[in-house]
């Protein structure tokens, strides 16, 4: 006789759960494989972009220190170098008619760079022209631009009329006082055209900004000491300015 048996469900469900439940640990001696992705290339547009941003910026800030330097910097100065005076002088040799007359500037005087600007206006009698002017002690030019033809003359500094910018401050600041400089008289320089200036920066940068776009001349002064005759010298004209306690008139004349 045979006996069958059955086993109940339960206890076959039971088994399967706890084996389900069971946690594998990996033994000492296998290793653990992770999954690793294909590498990315290093991206060079990056960092020629990075390299370019970083020379340009370095360019900018040059760019905007020499502008600061030049630009702004010299045009703001204190109020006690900035001067606007009136002179009254007498030409007794080429105007002993017309009995005093007077002439009228600003003047800018930069101690720290060792130049002075002056800006002569129209002038009210006429027969000499308005004219921005610069003479540069640190680099021995003085620079003339004539506005009404719109040209600038370059010569050397003529250190025995043109003060030095101490003492030209000095002066001024002594007469400040008053509108009036003391009276004084007018000497005559004379000066040639010799040719053609080229390279503006070989002159500094004061004057290369005075100059800058306009036809520039090489002036050379005249060995004889005598007063121009306008009559016979129909190519010259003159510029009155004073940097001293006289009046300079400086007549230049191109080449026939």
């Amino acid at each position: 006789m045979v006996k069958i048996t059955f086993q109940p469900v339960s206890a076959q469900k039971s088994e399967k759960e706890n084996d389900e439940d069971k946690i594998i640990v990996p033994q000492a001696h296998e290793e653990l494989v992770l999954p690793i992705g294909p590498k990315k290339p290093f991206p060079s547009g990056l960092c020629c972009l990075t390299f370019g941003l970083v020379v340009f910026m370095s360019g900018l800030v040059l760019a905007s220190i020499y502008v600061y330097r030049h630009y702004f910097i010299t045009q703001q100065i204190p109020e006690d170098s900035l001067f606007h005076c009136r002179v009254v002088y007498e030409d007794s040799i080429y105007a002993p008619l017309r009995g005093r007359q007077e002439l009228e500037e600003n003047v800018g005087i930069y101690l720290d760079d060792n130049y002075e600007q002056i800006s002569v206006p129209v002038p009210h009698f006429g027969g000499s022209d308005p004219a921005d002017i610069i003479h540069d002690f640190q680099r021995g030019l003085t620079a003339y631009h004539d506005i009404a033809l719109d040209k600038c003359y370059i010569t050397e500094l003529n250190t025995t009329l043109v003060m030095p910018p101490r003492s030209l401050w000095e002066l001024l600041v002594n007469v400040k006082r008053g509108t009036y400089l003391p009276q004084t008289y007018i000497i005559q320089e004379e000066m040639m055209v010799t040719g053609r200036v080229r390279n503006m920066r070989q002159l500094g940068p004061f004057i290369h900004r005075l100059c800058y776009g306009k036809e520039t001349y090489r002036l050379r002064r005249r060995s004889q000491h005598r007063r121009i005759d306008r009559r016979e010298t129909k190519k010259c004209h003159s510029i009155c300015h004073f940097e001293n306690t006289f009046v300079v008139e400086t007549v230049i004349c191109d080449r026939v």
